[in-house]
């Protein structure tokens, strides 16, 4: 961006000398206009995040409604693969998690503060867009959808306990309802201005996955409980193991907002940002296995194989308490759709402004965001059996950001020792989540044709 000085200083004409002043002036006024965009967009916009921020974001990314999923997943899992699983991608996603926060600012004076950023920097400017862009919004769009859909069956159920002697409502209402509260919430400008809501997501997750695996307890292990697996073909029983691959799979999905998370952190050269960052990180990690763990094991060791894909209904009883979990649950997919729309809205915003040459307004971001909230809307009411669908698409989206994509930024931006512990270790989490990726979107294409066989659309 900087201007070539001439050679021949001897040779410059007067009206060489006055073209330097302003193309300097053209230069600071575009510099300008750059800082104001990045002032205004709710990546960069601010910088004064704690560390415990980073910490409660990050729950509340990872800690998702899925969690109430895990002994289901158990169940077509079984024992022995089951916790091998659950341990081994909560130890790869928390390595993949450290390579990112290391990540943001390898390059000295630079912060890569969005995930397409630093795919960029390891792929080059074209294809690392192409690389990165896609698996993030599948990602982050349809995590959106599914909370869509998850927040409106969680007021659906708690109308369905309190009148249960009255007609049920159709799910559409209910999604709607749900909606409702992202019109406004969408409207918050940035990271930072959604902590408290992101606080509350947080405690929430903790609380819901508490009320799950200690109501459990409290039930005591059922009198016809079968460890087995349910399917009674061999085609079943593996179909149902990929589909579960998938439901683990989308329990850490967190990697897709935690460099924008991090962009949020004052950094200096003294004080990087990856200190505060990766504090917060660890807490997360330890609650994720305080919710996660119990939850997972507790539940199918209670249940069994007959546990339902959401354990709040194979508990039942008492009403009062699960009617408190779902509440909790539909709090907590609040702060997450907002978590995981925020760098959508940040892409669509970049977009109308640096693209289209949009002003960056109140009204642009007013009808942007709206339009956003609206789409996914629209996309959980017309397909609510989109968590199975997301299975399919997800598989090819969720495993590489999550399990392998920053091992694979690593290696090509570090170039470790060949055959060295690095490059092993990052071999080894690629090659798990290739399988992971080409596995897992099997059993979600199954589930989509089961269900789209009997469904009608907005019955």
């Amino acid at each position: 961006m900087g201007i070539q000085a001439p050679t021949d200083y001897s040779s410059s004409t007067p009206s060489n000398m006055d073209e330097q002043p302003e193309k300097q002036a053209k230069i600071d006024e575009k510099l300008e206009r750059q800082k104001e965009i990045d002032d205004w967009l709710p990546i960069t916009s601010s910088r004064n995040a704690k560390w415990w921020y980073s910490a409660f974001h990050n729950v509340t990314a990872m800690v998702g409604a899925g969690v109430l999923s895990l002994p289901f997943a158990m169940s077509n899992l079984g024992w022995g693969p089951g916790v091998v699983i659950l341990v081994l991608s909560w130890v790869i996603t928390l390595f993949t998690l450290w390579q990112m926060v290391e990540m943001h600012e390898m390059v000295p004076g630079k912060r890569f503060d969005r995930y397409h950023e630093l795919g960029q920097h390891a792929f080059g400017e074209k294809l690392g867009l192409w690389i990165v862009v896609p698996q993030q919004l599948i990602c982050e769009v349809g995590v959106d959808i599914v909370y869509m859909v998850t927040g409106g069956k969680s007021l659906q159920k708690v109308h369905n306990i309190v009148r249960k002697d009255k007609d049920s409502i159709k799910l559409t209402y209910f999604i709607m309802i749900f909606a409702s509260a992202h019109f406004v919430l969408a409207h918050l400008p940035n990271f930072n201005s959604i902590s408290g809501v992101s606080l509350a997501a947080a405690v929430m997750s903790l609380s819901y996955s508490t009320i799950a695996w200690t109501a459990s307890v409290h039930k005591g292990v059922q009198a016809d409980v079968d460890y087995g697996y349910l399917a009674h073909s061999t085609s079943g029983t593996v179909f149902n193991f990929f589909t579960a691959l998938g439901d683990v799979a989308f329990a850490y999905a967190g990697h897709n907002v935690v460099l924008e998370i991090q962009a949020t952190i004052p950094s200096t050269p003294e004080n990087p940002s990856k200190k505060p960052m990766w504090r917060g990180v660890v807490i997360a990690y330890i609650v994720v296995a305080l919710c996660y763990f119990p939850v997972a094991l507790i539940g199918y060791y209670t249940f069994g194989n007959k546990v339902e894909d959401n354990i709040l209904i194979s508990l039942e009883k008492p009403e009062w308490l699960i009617i408190m979990a779902n509440m909790f649950v539909v709090v907590h997919v609040i702060g997450s759709y907002q978590l995981y729309a925020m760098p959508v809205f940040d892409m669509i915003e970049t977009v109308l402004v640096k693209k289209l040459n949009c002003r960056p307004t109140t009204t642009l971001r007013f009808i942007s965001r709206n339009t956003y909230v609206a789409f996914t809307m629209f996309i959980g009411i017309t397909f609510p059996f989109f968590g199975g669908l997301l299975g399919f698409f997800g598989g090819f989206a969720f495993s590489p950001t999550t399990y392998f994509l920053p091992c694979i930024m690593w290696l090509a931006i570090k170039k470790p020792r060949k055959f060295g512990l690095s490059w092993t270790v990052n071999w080894i989490c690629i090659t798990l989540g290739v399988l992971l990726m080409i596995l897992s979107p099997i059993g979600g294409l199954r589930n989509i044709i089961l269900q789209a066989k009997s469904y009608k659309f907005y019955n």
